[in-house]
């Protein structure tokens, strides 16, 4: 597995990232657990998650997909052979949201329990915090980085303007900057990174970590019409890519699959991992097959014509 360099720190990343939005939500933690393995086992190092996954899931309180990684780590011992990246900022409850220095410093010590480890590797601010100032934000996780709690910082959800900002703020007062961008980006979901934050990341050398990677599932062309979501956990995040560009985007898909021998969701990642800036996806998994179908992505390289077809089919 030839790993890549998350922006200009010292981590190293393998080229997909495991969205643990799943765990604890559509994946009990058996089958987290199998899947984590088999990540890891495949030489694959980057897992993704946040503290408030699951919160939107009927009975769940947020925390439950840190907790299964923690178990997972616990129980593996493979502490020592993965990335672990998480986010904070996003609503846990009352009081319980933003990037304030008190938050920041409650948020990380929750995080690092339920995760059963020292330290962060990658801690990212999940949304911004328009009222907190961005150097007090920096500054909070320079402490931080300084205890040994978290490692290296990262950014998602941001506006180019408000990320440029972030990282003027870092060079200007010696704080640490974001080195990765979290962005919804897919070949569904292209122009609000397109049209200025792509170009922001690409000039800093601040590394993607692209979101939704799949279209919550559309882009592997399993829902094709509303009766293919009958009953489905992500039916209302799919409905509204059923309209005229998304079926064209899934016939380009169809086309290209069918010329490499593989499948819509290998050609919809490897589109992506051919565009600028783009250092890791990050995509789900809840099955041992969906998790192959993933590597199998990896490995698939798309030539010219190909990436043109898909381009034109999405722009």
């Amino acid at each position: 597995m030839k790993l890549r360099k998350l922006g200009r720190s010292g981590l190293e990343v393998s080229p997909l990232a495991f969205g643990g939005n799943v765990f604890g939500w559509t994946a009990d933690e058996a089958t987290s657990m199998r899947l984590l393995d088999r990540f890891v086992d495949e030489g694959f190092n980057f897992i993704d998650t946040a503290d408030m996954y699951s919160r939107w899931a009927p009975g769940n309180e947020g925390g439950e997909s840190e907790t299964v990684i923690g178990n997972w780590l616990k129980k593996s011992g493979k502490r020592d052979k993965v990335v672990i990246a998480t986010k904070l900022g996003m609503e846990m409850g009352p009081d319980k949201k933003g990037l304030s220095p008190a938050y920041i410093r409650r948020a990380v010590e929750d995080s690092l329990k339920r995760l059963q480890i020292d330290h962060i590797d990658l801690y990212q601010s999940h949304t911004d915090d328009a009222a907190t100032p961005l150097a007090d934000t920096l500054g909070t996780y320079d402490e931080l980085i300084k205890a040994g709690k978290i490692r290296v910082i990262g950014a998602s959800n941001y506006s180019a303007e408000r990320f440029e900002e972030a990282l003027s703020v870092s060079e200007n007062n010696n704080l640490p900057r974001y080195e990765s961008m979290q962005p919804n980006y897919n070949l569904y979901d292209r122009a609000d990174f397109e049209a200025k934050l792509q170009d922001v990341c690409v000039r800093n050398d601040v590394s993607v970590i692209s979101y939704f990677s799949l279209a919550s599932g559309f882009l592997t062309g399993k829902y094709r019409s509303d009766a293919d979501l009958a009953g489905k956990s992500r039916a209302g995040m799919v409905k509204k890519y059923l309209n005229d560009r998304g079926y064209r985007i899934l016939d380009a898909l169809d086309k290209v699959a069918k010329e490499t021998s593989s499948t819509p969701a290998r050609a919809a990642i490897a589109w992506l991992m051919a565009q600028p800036g783009i250092t890791a996806p990050i995509a789900s998994a809840t099955s041992l097959a969906q998790l192959e179908e993933l590597f199998a992505a990896i490995r698939l390289q798309l030539d010219a014509a190909q990436l043109d077809q898909l381009d034109a089919a999405s722009r």
